[in-house]
């Protein structure tokens, strides 16, 4: 059964981290309102990618301009079956929204799946104050916030991801796979080829 999705992203956003979601999910046919504050359906978000080069820490490069399909304004978790949360850089400011924290907060206490991956959970779901009870992982340099903020880190290996109650997360885009993975199962979507 198609389920509504809403995913919450800004300028900066990993690319694949928000464009790889965003095409599985609709692929498989669940509707995704992709949304922005202070943005409207048919405005656009810069996108970054991030790699891994061999240097202390990611690089980044210019991505793409993702155009939105829905309002932030009108966004509410009653109208959405789940919420995915792409990482980059814009869970950076997001998380200073209260609109997009109170969003986030609604999620998590409706028990409603959480897909957050990358800078998400650890920059998100802790400004949220959503973490305290999940166990959860993000980018290892972000294990920090995790852990201040009272959850339980959980490392993995970069490409994997975890489930722990209703929430779903991943170090990062090299995990998108099995990121889906999860988040499709929390949805209670299967697959049949």
């Amino acid at each position: 059964m198609a389920k509504k999705i809403l995913l919450i992203a800004g300028d900066f956003t990993e690319d694949y981290e928000l464009i790889f979601p965003y095409q599985a999910l609709r692929m498989i046919g669940h509707h995704v309102d992709t949304v922005c504050p202070d943005k409207v359906a048919g405005d656009t978000i810069k996108t970054a990618i991030h790699d891994f080069e061999g240097d202390q820490t990611y690089t980044e490069k210019p991505g793409h301009n993702f155009a939105l399909n829905a309002d932030f304004a009108n966004a509410q978790e009653s109208d959405y079956d789940a919420l995915v949360l792409p990482g980059g850089r814009g869970p950076e400011y997001l998380r200073t929204n209260e609109a997009v924290l109170n969003l986030i907060r609604d999620f998590h206490k409706s028990g409603k799946p959480i897909a957050a991956t990358c800078h998400a959970p650890a920059q998100l779901l802790t400004a949220a104050g959503v973490t305290k009870d999940v166990k959860t992982t993000c980018y290892p340099a972000c294990a920090p916030e995790i852990t201040l903020s009272g959850a339980e880190y959980v490392e993995i290996p970069i490409d994997g991801a975890m489930t722990d109650k209703n929430v779903v997360s991943s170090p990062a885009w090299p995990g998108n796979d099995a990121w889906m993975a999860h988040f499709l199962k929390l949805l209670g979507t299967k697959i049949e080829l």
